[in-house]
């Protein structure tokens, strides 16, 4: 396959106009509502916008999401490994229908307008799982990721089996060449652009190799359906439920891939225990629908050269997203998923090599 870069950031279009807005919430959703305001959400690293549109009736609320270009979907931003000559439809509503048949909580699509590029979206609130945790108690921190792992293990069992060629996904993987791009986006902004220096060839020559290695090994592990981006600020806390968004860049990978996002997350920093306490939660749930993991030993080895791996291509996105999108706030996150890196990096005898040369031009990692 194939690695096509992300695309580049995209000029925001300006907001929406509330009267073909109302227009469209009084003509075009499948409920009988009336418009009522029009409000900006703040936004994420996407080339995307988001709003809340209030309603007089029920449901109170909408989210709407903008695309920068209504074309735009045709290209990721994200960078991936197969058919993107395949994409003849948007990429969310293509995996929405697909998570749908699932079982897990996404949002229901009421009206997608085409050629304004607006989706008209069931409205999760705006308590995401990283803020839904800050201030709670351990018991409520694991029954919260428990409920995100039980969706987790739906989606990857129910996902994956049978597979559905409809589903973009499908056409889609962590391959070596796509896990190698992202290895060598963290060399590019997470050491060179964020340094200054490049490194010296030998160094870069040996850490290239190790990364080689890991890449290699992920990529043979058995394809499951994977969301690409499952962490706290993905998953919404809304009473009982636990809503998933931004899924648009599924593919096939590892099945330690979306749980080392989860658990592994820049956003809200787990107690080691409890973090071993739910992998073993991940493993049960797996076994329960005869998919589980004879050697728990491995699949933790596994899980942390995953982790390693999603979070050195974590820390370079940062830096790409202040430099090239010009968006900073992600920056204060680095510290926290290179220290993720070096513990996992320290806990291997055979990982010390590339710890080492790492370390000579990441500061957080000496």
């Amino acid at each position: 396959m194939t690695t096509t870069k992300p695309a580049a950031p995209a000029t925001l279009l300006s907001p929406p106009d509330s009267s073909s807005i109302a227009k469209t919430v009084a003509n075009r959703l499948p409920f009988r509502s009336e418009f009522a305001a029009l409000s900006a959400l703040a936004g994420d690293a996407s080339n995307r916008r988001y709003f809340r549109i209030a309603l007089r009736g029920t449901p109170s609320s909408l989210i709407l999401m903008q695309l920068a270009d209504p074309e735009g979907f045709k290209k990721s931003e994200e960078a991936v490994s197969g058919a993107s000559s395949l994409i003849t439809e948007l990429p969310f509503t293509n995996v929405l229908t697909h998570l749908q048949h699932t079982g897990v909580t996404v949002p229901r699509l009421h009206y997608y307008d085409r050629d304004a590029g607006l989706l008209y979206l069931e409205d999760f609130g705006d308590l995401t799982l990283a803020e839904a945790c800050r201030n709670a108690d351990r018991a409520k921190v694991q029954a919260l990721y428990r409920r995100a792992i039980d969706q987790l293990v739906q989606f990857q069992v129910k996902g994956t089996t049978p597979p559905d060629p409809r589903c973009i996904a499908f056409h889609r993987r962590f391959d070596v060449p796509l896990l190698m791009w992202e290895f060598d986006h963290f060399v590019e902004f997470g050491i060179t652009a964020r340094s200054g220096t490049s490194m010296a060839p030998a160094d870069e020559a040996r850490i290239r190799r190790e990364f080689q290695r890991i890449a290699e090994l992920l990529a043979e592990q058995p394809d499951v359906f994977v969301h690409r981006d499952y962490h706290s600020r993905n998953l919404m806390v809304d009473g009982s439920r636990l809503g998933i968004i931004d899924f648009q860049d599924a593919l096939l990978g590892p099945a330690t891939y979306d749980l080392a996002s989860l658990l592994k997350d820049a956003y809200i920093e787990l107690d080691e225990a409890i973090v071993d306490g739910l992998i073993d939660y991940f493993l049960d749930g797996l076994d329960a629908h005869g998919k589980g993991w004879t050697d728990r030993a491995a699949f933790r080895r596994l899980f942390d050269l995953t982790s390693i791996q999603r979070n050195l291509k974590a820390a370079g996105r940062f830096v790409y997203i202040d430099q090239v999108k010009h968006n900073p706030k992600f920056l204060a996150d680095i510290p926290c998923v290179l220290g993720y890196v070096k513990r996992n990096l320290s806990k291997y005898p055979e990982l010390t090599q590339l710890h080492r040369d790492l370390a000579r031009y990441v500061a957080e990692l000496q």
